[in-house]
């Protein structure tokens, strides 16, 4: 499976609308070039369009077909700040500090998609983690049901027996460092739908521990135990097992001793971590000493995709974010 072909393909098909707040950024205007060119999504960049312009003469790029926005002077700065308001009054936002925060990039495009006016952001490159999110929080929140924003991995291998014809799915492994019951069912449950609209595959979810039904006994245990049974109360369908050790998850003649009868146990494809801790060592520890290709992380649990990148990040990089986030918006209008 390329995977990052088809979820390209995908993107130009949906023609969803992505907003970039990283304007005059270089790697995001290299990015923005290639992805118009290709046709993956209709763009948005946010910034001084003079000075946009004048880095993307300078390096050659063309910006056929991008939108460019000043946060400082758009006609719909009233708009936004009144929306702002009306959603924070509660904890005293006024108007003046509404039009103070749209001057950031960030928090306008985050109105943009609160407004209808663009499906998704793709930000990171030049701004931290929680600077990205922290608009995302306020004003787009979380999907209905769902209390937890998390981070999931693609992971492919050159091994096509691995997982689901070479790939597994990792999470959480970027955002909640240590998740309840509740928190852990709702990150497996949002996973295996990110899972089945990116990837297209039948999610069959591991849940993660260093027990396999009960062979260890520890209130870690049963936090992954009792997250199992959530999750199956909360998506009766989800073919979803645990808690299982690594082994019993992935190799079939372990599952058939450890856990006889489980209809994941021995090929799992989506492996839910019990903390963040196991999961960002668990994806960096195959990326490293397996030679896996990673592709994420993808924020999930958002009521819009906002996805967050490395400030280490590369063009290419960019670009299958933007093609991601399209693929997240078209699953959501579904």
């Amino acid at each position: 499976m390329d995977l990052l072909k088809t979820i390209k393909e995908n993107a130009v098909k949906l023609q969803n609308h992505i907003v970039l707040p990283e304007g005059s950024e270089i790697r995001t205007l290299k990015a923005t070039a290639k992805i118009l060119e290709d046709k993956i999504a209709r763009i948005t960049l946010l910034g001084n369009r003079s000075e946009i312009e004048a880095i993307a003469l300078k390096e050659g790029l063309s910006l056929s077909g991008a939108r460019i926005i000043d946060p400082f002077t758009d006609n719909n700065r009233q708009k936004y700040a009144e929306m702002m308001v009306e959603l924070r009054k509660n904890k005293g936002l006024t108007i003046e500090k509404a039009y103070e925060l749209l001057n950031d990039p960030l928090y306008f495009g985050v109105m943009m998609i609160k407004a209808g006016d663009a499906d998704g952001e793709v930000a990171g490159a030049i701004n931290a983690t929680g600077d990205v999110l922290r608009p995302a929080f306020q004003y787009v929140k979380t999907l209905p049901g769902v209390s937890v924003v998390s981070g999931m991995f693609f992971m492919i291998f050159k091994d096509k027996s691995i997982g689901d014809n070479g790939m597994l799915v990792f999470a959480d492994c970027a955002v909640m460092p240590d998740p309840d019951s509740l928190q852990l069912a709702e990150i497996a449950v949002t996973t295996a739908a990110t899972a089945k609209a990116i990837a297209n595959i039948e999610p069959r979810v591991a849940m993660l521990s260093f027990s396999t039904k009960g062979s260890a006994q520890h209130e870690l245990v049963d936090k992954v135990a009792e997250a199992t049974k959530i999750a199956a109360k909360m998506n009766p369908e989800l073919l979803i097992d645990g808690e299982m050790q690594l082994d019993a998850a992935l190799v079939p003649e372990v599952g058939r001793l450890k856990a006889p009868g489980s209809k994941v146990a021995g090929r799992a494809n989506v492996l839910v971590f019990p903390g963040l801790e196991a999961g960002n060592i668990g994806y960096k520890l195959v990326q490293r000493l397996a030679g896996a290709e990673t592709v994420g992380p993808v924020l999930q649990g958002m009521a819009a995709p906002i996805n967050d990148l490395s400030r280490g990040c590369s063009v290419n990089d960019i670009i299958n974010m933007v093609a991601i986030t399209s693929n997240q918006a078209g699953a959501k209008s579904l």
